[in-house]
């Protein structure tokens, strides 16, 4: 007789049967994941909340594009697999782009290679560049995967403040000389999460010099080009890295298609620059990686072809929603960091308010979401960072229930 057991209801806490890996046991928690968490339980328990936390495009990409996507899907090809590097027309449609936006000259073969969105090749260059003790350089505030990544590879964190009268952009010269040469890795964003700080060209050259004085390696992650929110002063353009002369020495470039298309979900980007950091990039992704879908490459070649102005429309309306917010946010009391890019707004918390305590508050007493400062690091522990990506009328909503409760 063979007797069975059937299982039923929730199963027992049960443990792994051996050790964790040391990586696994240095996973930082996910800030984001953590307030998706609070949002979840004050939506369970009744609150209309308005998530301005979360960093996902409302936008949808340009008809074009979609048209494209569509087509593509019909494509028997691109149910298979695609070639390692990315399809060609897609790589050389990112090297025109490059050409055409930036004024860059790029070989496409050896200096392109695209990848799936802007954390998976920055976890990628983590890995082929970093060592347990080696140090790596980020400003401060920070994308918290740069902190979550060093973690994870037991680097030394070498933290950059970015303050704001320095426009929130770190001080290179007040770096020792000695820190310098400890450092392998620095890693730069603009414009940048959260503070949309813009980097002007001089600054750019000058982290280059470093680089070829102290021999190290730097990594753009220009994860927002092309959402400026207008002006004509300096620190209204944006540059990519690779304009300075002889940057492809000492640098690497991380662009994703996810904010500038409005293709966050379809998971497409590309790496651009040293041709050695390249093609180990390559053969680390073709053991440890998967490609981007054919079909969401063709509808990426299209967007990197055409003329840009989808992406002109995109950074108009962001301009036009922050000025939405930064006008609530100053009458409610928070000073508004006046930042040229990005699609964030970055604000000041009044008094003795921490950024943790207003974020608490606004989700308790406004039922509106926000990410405390100190997600993104120490420098900003008296700020808060605000999402753009919500209609008009839910921004101009939650900046009204803010100012009310902040009164």
């Amino acid at each position: 007789m063979v007797s069975s057991v059937v299982s039923s209801g929730a199963p027992t806490s049960q443990v792994c049967p051996v050790p964790f890996a040391p990586i696994a046991e240095s996973i930082p928690p996910n800030v984001f994941a953590v307030m998706d968490g609070k949002v979840a339980k004050a939506v369970a328990q009744g609150a209309d909340v308005i998530d301005l936390a979360k960093g996902n495009p409302d936008a949808y990409p340009a008809q074009f594009i979609r048209d494209e996507a569509k087509r593509a899907v019909d494509d028997p090809l691109n149910a298979r697999y695609t070639s390692f590097d990315g399809k060609p027309a897609f790589l050389e449609a990112a090297a025109k782009w490059y050409q055409r936006e930036h004024g860059v000259s790029l070989d496409w073969p050896t200096q392109l290679f695209a990848v799936e969105g802007a954390v998976d090749a920055l976890a990628g260059l983590y890995a082929i560049l970093i060592e347990p003790g080696d140090a790596v350089a980020f400003a401060d505030p920070y994308y918290p995967s740069y902190h979550c990544m060093a973690r994870m590879c037991r680097a030394e964190e070498v933290l950059l403040p970015a303050r704001e009268n320095l426009g929130f952009l770190p001080d290179l010269d007040a770096v020792p000389d000695e820190t310098w040469d400890r450092v392998k890795l620095l890693v730069l964003n603009y414009p940048n999460n959260p503070t949309g700080a813009q980097a002007p060209l001089e600054f750019l050259q000058h982290a280059v010099e470093l680089a070829r004085q102290h021999r190290f390696v730097i990594v753009h992650d220009y994860a927002y080009c092309g959402l400026g929110v207008g002006g004509s002063g300096p620190d209204a353009q944006q540059h990519s890295i690779l304009e300075v002369p002889g940057a492809c020495d000492v640098a690497i470039e991380v662009c994703s298609l996810s904010k500038m298309y409005a293709m966050a979900g379809w998971r497409a980007g590309f790496v651009a620059g040293n041709t050695a950091i390249v093609d180990r990039l390559k053969h680390y992704h073709y053991q440890m990686g998967s490609m981007i879908t054919g079909s969401v490459q063709d509808a990426g070649t299209v967007a990197l072809d055409s003329d840009q102005s989808c992406v002109a429309e995109l950074a108009d309306l962001y301009a036009r929603r922050r000025s939405i917010v930064a006008e609530g946010l100053e009458q409610a009391g928070l000073r508004v960091f006046d930042s040229p890019g990005g699609i964030y707004v970055w604000a000041k918390v009044p008094g003795d308010w921490s950024g943790d305590r207003m974020a608490d508050y606004l989700l308790d007493k406004a039922q509106v979401a926000v990410l405390p400062g100190s997600c993104f690091g120490t420098v900003g522990l008296d700020y808060v960072r605000l999402s753009l990506l919500k209609p008009q009328e839910q921004l101009q909503q939650a900046v009204e229930r803010i100012g009310k409760v902040l009164g």
